[in-house]
């Protein structure tokens, strides 16, 4: 059975940029638009990475990578961050609400599939 991840981005240009290129690799990819459905996609799919935007509608990616780590079904899924935030602070922002990782946009194709293998290996 292949390994399942979780994309939670909202916007459609960087969703297709993940697909194509999950798309070259052995993983199935699931979407969620904003940051309430990547919560309910977390508890339904129980995926065994979630790639997080931040600058989400409904809730942000902070609160999502919290809402996920309360879970204690779902506290062991990593998620990497994958944001366009790229400030002095923001990636300690993102690992103090759950974030296990940070990747900024925009972000190498092979930055990304790296630190995604990293994670799942």
């Amino acid at each position: 059975m292949s390994r399942r991840i979780l994309m939670v981005e909202d916007t459609e240009d960087n969703r297709q940029i993940i697909r194509d290129l999950i798309a070259t690799t052995e993983y199935e990819l699931i979407e969620a638009p904003d940051g309430a459905a990547g919560v309910a996609a977390a508890g339904m799919h129980r995926p065994d990475l979630i790639l997080m935007d931040i600058q989400l509608p409904v809730i942000d990616g902070y609160e999502a990578a919290r809402r996920i780590k309360a879970d204690p079904k779902l506290r062991h899924i990593p998620i990497i961050a994958v944001t366009s935030y790229a400030l002095s602070g923001d990636e300690a922002k993102a690992l103090a609400a759950g974030c296990d990782g940070y990747i900024a946009k925009p972000f190498s194709p092979r930055e990304l599939l790296a630190k995604i293998r990293q994670f799942l290996s």
